[in-house]
């Protein structure tokens, strides 16, 4: 009997990786749009291809590990996407909490400056 080569992917596995891949693909599009700028900004935040970039928004491939960690850097919807996917959605909301605090420290800054002038 001669065995089969090439490389199984269990049906589960596959569905994890095809969620995976248009939930970074939405997220990147509901942050940046689909423009080439879009792809652009994708490549100063990871070092990344620009072919890489838009097939990522496009939904045809998936950032790697260290990619996607300069992705989840830089963007707040990548960093809640891959939250939900992991199904840690109790985290989801220190996600937020983090970025409304920023925005309220920024807003703060803007006042005081304003104010002293």
């Amino acid at each position: 009997m001669v065995q089969k080569s090439g490389t199984f992917v269990p049906s589960e596995r596959a569905e994890l990786r095809r969620k995976y891949i248009t939930g970074i693909s939405s997220a990147l599009q509901e942050e940046l749009g689909n423009s080439a700028r879009a792809a652009k900004t994708i490549m100063q935040w990871t070092g990344s291809s620009e072919r890489a970039a838009k097939y990522w928004l496009a939904g045809a491939r998936a950032p790697n590990g260290p990619q996607l960690l300069m992705l989840a850097r830089n963007s707040d919807k990548v960093m809640r996407a891959f939250v939900r996917l992991a199904g840690r959605e109790d985290l989801e909301l220190a996600v937020r909490l983090t970025a409304v605090e920023a925005s309220l420290a920024q807003a703060i800054s803007i006042v005081q400056s304003v104010k002293h002038q």
